[in-house]
């Protein structure tokens, strides 16, 4: 997946301190990110000048750095849509799992700017990640949202969904944790709200950092529970299908959590 970028390690402890020469200054505007070749960002040294770039986390002994300045754009560089980033094949996880990371920071800082609370500017915290209000003394954490990913077994079949709009490949059932719910009934709620099946033998599988949407997924394996005709929700999905598991078509790159529960499910590992 996605984070698994061994045999480097990922550090995301808070410090405030200053890029080096050899620093990442990971860069958005809107939906787009500055790099090029295969997902490459510009190095602190290759800009003239560049104001108050923001440390994030260090990948083995290398920072990255986010900025908001993008009045010097090193020679070679351009921004590209985070979409279209999300599609190059690399040798390696590694820039992927950064951009992802970058980007929900930069959408959290982004939102964080003013104070929910008194309306007054924020200011970066220097002991620990979060933005301070100096009026108000309110302090604001990093938000990462709950979602649940649900590979629903029937024999030897698998519910695959795929979305009526954005991501065309296949999928399984997923959705965010509401207000006073355990991660549980959300995975009975969503399969029941998307496909009209009930579930039982919700079991854990596995969790995932989903940056791009600030989430955290966790994963579940399931079994139907009873009917198994599927009323789909046609305003969310345009397709709900048992599948067989030798039939199971998976996404073209492994970087989710969906296409590595696909996967052991397709090879048998899980039943």
């Amino acid at each position: 997946m996605i984070q698994d970028i061994y045999p480097s390690v990922f550090y995301n402890e808070y410090t405030d301190t200053s890029p080096e020469k050899d620093s990442y200054i990971i860069i958005f505007r809107d939906e787009s990110v500055l790099v090029k070749d295969e997902l490459c960002f510009p190095k602190y040294c290759e800009f003239k000048k560049i104001s108050e770039p923001v440390y994030m986390f260090s990948i083995d002994k290398t920072a990255y750095f986010l900025s908001e300045d993008t009045t010097d754009i090193p020679e070679g560089f351009s921004f590209i849509p985070i979409l279209q980033a999300r599609r190059i094949k690399l040798s390696t996880n590694k820039n992927a799992f950064a951009l992802y990371d970058a980007y929900h920071l930069y959408k959290w800082y982004k939102s964080s700017k003013y104070c929910g609370n008194c309306g007054e500017k924020t200011v970066h915290d220097k002991t620990e990640r979060a933005m301070y209000c100096p009026s108000c003394k309110e302090k604001i954490y990093p938000r990462i949202n709950p979602a649940v990913i649900v590979g629903v077994i029937n024999g030897d079949k698998l519910l695959l969904t795929k979305y009526k709009t954005g991501y065309a490949h296949n999928a399984l059932v997923a959705g965010f944790t509401e207000f006073g719910e355990t991660l549980e009934q959300t995975v009975e709620r969503e399969v029941m709200e998307e496909t009209g099946i009930k579930v039982k033998n919700i079991r854990y599988y596995k969790s995932q950092p989903w940056g791009i949407a600030l989430d955290i997924l966790v994963g579940f394996f399931c079994e139907a529970d009873g009917n198994d005709k599927i009323t789909m929700d046609d305003s969310e999905l345009k397709q709900a299908d048992w599948i067989k598991r030798e039939d199971i078509v998976l996404q073209p790159n492994e970087y989710s959590l969906t296409n590595e529960m696909m996967k052991m499910f397709k090879e048998g590992k899980i039943k």
